[in-house]
């Protein structure tokens, strides 16, 4: 009785053993297999934003993506012939428009502030210098905010607001008559379902057209900090400039959606006149003056630099 449980137990313990090699093989293939993903995941993750910053940093679209966004916005609006009506971005409650439409410079300023951080680490400069290139973003947001104050001022100033009165026998051919209410404001008027009548500016093309042409901008320096070769930009800015590259793409398809599927003229060539207007004073004008605290200078200015020299080597931007 006594050798029936010792064999009993002999074999038991046999038996969990042979189980937790098992497990043992299990988990050391499972890390085989994680380790072999992941190297497949950051060698395609590194030819792809290299073959991108290659694009984004050529003198091709650095030199005339601003037109190709100009051309778009101006013969875009011609699309409205061709695409169908009952399309699903043809709905404006679509969460396309009601969500990402709102949030477009968040999204922008998020994305392209990680990636000036984490380029700037990569590149080891000081505070100082990180703290004027962060300043681009803020100073993109503050133009925003003055625009809408300023474009909203301008709209109730120069539109009135009408409420329609229904006849009190609605016969077929009557005209429809509108009651004037001159103390609204254009959102007031709206909000009451009435009749706003007057000039405007495109605010979404507005918006859409200041992001694009600053990510452009913030992403064309990823080119030539690759070609230094110095050291090997991290996985997290890789992803990061991966990232900015699918808000770019998804921020052209929206304005390319919105200039087909509601063409406003001339509110959204308005809107992507100032777009253009608020890039040029800005990367093409007050950024290309000597760098101080009161000029936060172009994207890549002073960033590539030499550790051994301390010579700071510009990028210049194409004229």
């Amino acid at each position: 009785m006594d050798m029936d449980l010792n064999s009993e137990n002999s074999s038991n313990g046999f038996s969990t053993q042979i189980n937790l090699e098992k497990l043992h093989k299990m988990a050391a293939e499972l890390i085989l297999l994680g380790k072999f993903l992941l190297k497949l995941l950051n060698a395609a993750l590194v030819f792809v934003t290299d073959l991108l910053a290659r694009i984004l940093g050529s003198k091709l679209v650095r030199g005339h993506f601003h037109l190709m966004l100009s051309a778009l916005v101006l013969f875009g609006p011609v699309l409205s012939l061709w695409v169908p009506k009952y399309s699903i971005f043809a709905n404006s409650n679509n969460y396309l428009y009601r969500k990402f439409l709102k949030s477009t410079l968040g999204w922008t300023c998020i994305f392209s502030g990680s990636f000036i951080l984490l380029l700037s680490i990569s590149a080891r400069h000081p505070r100082s210098l990180l703290l004027r290139h962060l300043s681009r973003i803020g100073v993109v947001g503050l133009l925003w905010w003055v625009c809408q104050r300023l474009l909203t001022l301008l709209e109730d100033a120069s539109g009135t607001c009408y409420e329609p009165l229904t006849p009190a026998r609605d016969i077929q051919g009557s005209s429809v008559q509108l009651l004037l209410h001159e103390d609204r404001t254009k959102l007031s008027c709206l909000k009451a379902n009435m009749v706003w009548r007057g000039y405007e500016v495109s605010q979404d093309v507005l918006i859409v057209c200041l992001c694009c042409l600053l990510l452009v901008e913030e992403m064309s320096v990823f080119g030539p900090h690759l070609a230094q070769g110095k050291m090997s930009p991290g996985a997290p800015l890789r992803f990061i400039f991966l990232l900015c590259v699918v808000l770019l793409s998804l921020s052209m398809f929206l304005l390319l959606c919105l200039l087909a599927h509601f063409p406003k003229f001339p509110a959204q060539h308005l809107g992507g006149a100032l777009g253009y207007l608020g890039w040029r004073v800005l990367y093409q004008g007050w950024y290309r003056l000597k760098p101080s605290w009161g000029c936060p200078a172009l994207p890549g200015e002073g960033l590539f630099t030499t550790t051994d020299t301390h010579k700071p080597q510009s990028f210049k931007k194409p004229q």
